[in-house]
């Protein structure tokens, strides 16, 4: 791999956002792609890499887990081999895995287990964590380096079963800020981009196909644009917020939901129960 160059890491590279991320990097700011994923999605993980190789920038994947503690040192060791010290320009922590379960008895999916609880906070706040003390041991960051953590709506919301990821996303939010602020000093900026539905697997893998379709239809029905999010704008802003002129963003939640939660209100107001469009 080109040695000297700056790299972004890339926690759940194969799809979605880790993959719209990867290639809107190397498009950008021609930076190195250093990819974890769980083999889960082969042909989208080698597309992603192809499109990546074709702008210029070198590809590496690692397959395996990303979203533990051991995983996270595991993965930085390979960083260290495969890119040297202060590398890592940024990192955008896409991961995931969570489980849909409610929080007591009732109708629906079955109560939380300890282990799913476990595991969706482990994969979705505590790894964030895990990397950055990770990259930080082993001299990984480059001066001014970002470190990204991805939310969503649900923080805002009550969705039927998503307790858990709600939950673990309002711990990331909280790590995110405090790590801003032990960070802030060393020039490394820490952030929480919140982005609205958007279709990935992760979607579908929570709610099921015809979940997503609901989704879709009631974002259609409240959003100002009048559409569902591309998962290509999230790359694009992920992107940006890689650059130095987004260098003061520090310790913030960055509202990229188009007016999702807010426009919520407007429609109950505007629709109540029994009128049509």
């Amino acid at each position: 791999m080109s040695e000297g160059r700056e790299w972004a890491v890339i926690l759940g590279a194969s799809a979605g956002t880790g993959a719209a991320a990867s290639v809107a990097l190397a498009r950008r700011h021609h930076l190195q792609i250093f990819g974890i994923h769980r083999g889960n999605h082969p042909d989208t993980a080698a597309r992603m890499q192809g499109e990546v190789e074709a702008l210029g920038s070198g590809c590496h994947l690692r397959v395996g887990e990303a979203g533990t503690y051991a995983s996270a040192r595991e993965g930085a060791e390979e960083i260290l081999r495969v890119a040297g010290p202060r590398s890592v320009r940024i990192l955008v922590h896409a991961i995931a895995n969570a489980s849909v379960a409610r929080l007591a008895s009732g109708p629906g999916p079955m109560p939380a287990h300890p282990k799913q609880v476990e595991k969706t906070f482990e994969a979705m706040a505590h790894s964030f964590l895990w990397w950055t003390q990770a990259l930080l041991e082993r001299d990984l960051l480059t001066p001014g380096a970002r470190l990204l953590a991805l939310s969503n709506p649900m923080t805002d919301q009550l969705l039927r079963g998503t307790a858990l990821v709600a939950a673990a996303k309002a711990a990331l939010e909280v790590c995110v800020r405090h790590l801003a602020l032990e960070l802030g000093p060393s020039g490394i900026r820490v952030n929480l981009l919140k982005f609205g539905a958007v279709r990935t697997n992760a979607l579908r893998a929570t709610v099921g196909d015809g979940g997503a379709d609901r989704i879709e239809e009631a974002v259609r029905a409240v959003i100002p644009a009048g559409r569902i999010l591309r998962i290509e704008e999230v790359g694009e802003l992920i992107a940006l917020l890689a650059g130095e002129e987004l260098a003061w963003f520090n310790g913030a939640t960055l509202d990229f939901t188009g007016g999702e939660t807010q426009s919520l209100w407007d429609y109950i107001v505007h629709h109540p129960p029994g009128t049509t469009e």
